[in-house]
């Protein structure tokens, strides 16, 4: 089967960097499903694992995505949860090959319904940043649990992310909250207004003076996207009292004693992180996905899709990543068939 993969880790510029391949097409066993892939979009993560990530022993190849649509086209025998012809999507799992191939096999406690009203790039675009978003406005934070005394308000920082696309939405259509999102370009602003946010500020800017300048008081919960670190103390002057903020970038090197004086919270949020050590939980994921199919199918949640790049392919997915590593994306970049 045809496939995109990479041997060692290197700059999206060097012509090994991703390159198209043929290799075995995978049997599934155990509860997998055998899916055959329509669409898959692109995640920041993908670009850090090609960075970052060598072979581990015994693989040829690192194949890489955490996003799809497709057709379950075999079963593992113990399989019960879907059958041959269902029309799915997921996010798949960190510790093996990816959704950049014609197959993947994933494990079926990990897949939801494709909603019926899109399309396969409309859905591919959408399981890894919802489950990321969900686990941290209804998880992580616990939007709907207020802090006494505050009016429940959470600022998105990095508005016009995949993940803050889709957060946006969640928070309006899921809670009471006054949704702030940040975004510092004309295209970006317009986009994240789009998605629902109740006010739009710059992140260019301080943070807590444009808070301010709302005059909507502070707020409980803060969602960080991107670049924490550079508006780490800003969030700590903005927030509300016994606030929660919760982050999913890698921040680095942080005062943290910048939040103790309001007993602030801090929430790491790694969405693979019920699959990598088993939690109880685990079957919640697809519980997400299957809420969200239903979300989209009554017009409450619209697909983040905003690029096509065109069919799977290592010069297409060269194009996707150079793009989301120059920081000008706004919500998914998504590519479609062989």
């Amino acid at each position: 089967m045809r496939a995109v993969g990479y041997q060692k880790p290197l700059p999206i510029t060097d012509p090994a960097a991703l390159i198209d391949i043929d290799i075995p097409k995978p049997k599934p066993e155990g509860r997998d499903l055998l899916i055959a892939i329509k669409a898959v979009s692109v995640n920041p993560v993908d670009t850090k694992v090609r960075q970052k990530m060598p072979l581990k022993a015994g693989e040829k190849w690192k194949i890489l995505g955490w996003d799809a649509a497709g057709v379950v086209v075999e079963t593992g025998p113990d399989a019960q949860l879907f059958k041959v012809g269902d029309e799915v999507f997921y996010a798949g799992a960190f510790d093996r090959p990816g959704s950049n191939a014609e197959f993947q096999l994933v494990d079926e406690q990990l897949v939801g319904k494709k909603p019926k009203s899109l399309n396969w790039a409309e859905s591919a675009a959408l399981p890894l940043t919802t489950i990321t978003a969900w686990e941290v406005l209804f998880d992580r934070l616990n939007i709907n649990q207020p802090v006494a005394g505050i009016k429940s308000a959470i600022l998105i920082i990095g508005g016009g992310g995949g993940v803050s696309s889709i957060a946006i939405q969640l928070a309006r259509q899921l809670s009471d909250a006054i949704v702030i999102a940040t975004a510092s370009r004309p295209e970006t602003r317009e986009w994240v207004t789009a998605m629902g946010a109740h006010y739009v500020i710059d992140h260019s800017k301080a943070l807590s003076t444009e808070i301010k300048a709302l005059n909507k008081g502070a707020p409980p919960f803060v969602f960080s996207t991107t670049h924490t670190a550079e508006h780490f103390e800003e969030c700590a002057k903005l927030m509300a009292p016994q606030g929660r903020f919760a982050l999913i970038d890698e921040p680095g090197s942080v005062n943290i004693d910048v939040f103790q004086t309001k007993s602030l919270s801090i929430h790491f949020e790694f969405m693979f992180t019920r699959l990598l050590f088993k939690t109880a939980d685990l079957p919640e994921q697809p519980r997400i996905l299957s809420k969200l199919s239903k979300l989209v199918d009554k017009d409450k949640i619209h697909t983040t899709l905003t690029e096509n790049f065109g069919v799977i392919n290592a010069d297409n997915l060269k194009r996707a990543h150079q793009f989301i590593e120059s920081g000008r994306a706004k919500g998914k970049v998504v590519l479609e068939g062989f």
